[in-house]
């Protein structure tokens, strides 16, 4: 090993951590655009999804929320599995029927977002996180 990978071992949870947050704010900016309007509304039309349409809403509902537990730290794995399904599904479904590659077909953040987000399932939320995994401590013996 080495001594560079020495040194930038021990800063791996913390550039994961940033990951973490970066991917999940801009996810959550996606739904928050989609919802309410902001950032220039929801993608292609410059407004917002109506209420409760399928797809669109929930998937809206599901970029704000699980962007904002997983840039938090919170429930992360749970929201990271869920976004990179909703992710999946829209690259599949919305996007493959206009191309094979997501270049043909403009999938790629689509793509991106879902793979980026089983990465994060799978490798937990790294450092900074609000919600840190507690080990159980053991009682003291009674006396």
């Amino acid at each position: 090993m080495s001594s560079l990978d020495g040194k930038t071992e021990s800063y791996a949870p913390y550039a994961l951590g940033v990951f973490r947050i970066v991917v999940g704010a801009l996810f959550a900016s996606h739904g928050a655009a989609s919802l309410f309007g902001v950032f220039g509304g929801a993608p292609g039309s410059g407004g917002t999804v109506p209420f409760g349409v399928w797809p669109s809403w929930w998937a809206a509902v599901i970029q704000l929320v699980c962007g904002l537990l997983v840039a938090f730290g919170v429930l992360h794995r749970g929201a990271a599995v869920l976004a990179s399904g909703s992710m999946a599904y829209a690259y599949f479904i919305v996007h493959q029927p206009d191309g094979l590659l997501p270049l043909q077909n403009d999938g790629e953040q689509a793509a991106l977002f879902a793979w980026s987000f089983l990465l994060l399932a799978f490798t937990g939320p790294g450092a900074l996180a609000l919600v840190r995994t507690r080990r159980r401590q053991p009682e003291p013996a009674a006396a």
